[in-house]
């Protein structure tokens, strides 16, 4: 599974992607459900619902780019 943070660690400048914890506990919850005799037809699909933001300022910097602070203080993560 390929992270977020990974992602913008490799050089992209903004990279969203879904809550990787989040998941995982969401998944293990349904591993759960079926451990203890839930069909898993009978388990609801689920939607993802929390997502990350990481910003990677050093190719901000590398391409001459001011990021808004606004957006700054949006991301989960920012890289310096």
């Amino acid at each position: 599974m390929v992270l977020v943070v990974d992602v913008a660690r490799a050089g992209r400048l903004i990279a969203p992607g879904p809550d990787v914890g989040s998941t995982l506990r969401r998944a293990a919850l349904q591993v759960d459900k079926i451990l203890r005799g839930v069909k898993p037809g009978d388990i609801p699909i689920e939607q993802l619902t929390r997502f990350q933001l990481v910003i990677n300022m050093v190719t901000a910097k590398t391409l001459g780019l001011t990021l808004p602070p606004t957006l700054l203080l949006r991301a989960e993560r920012v890289l310096e």
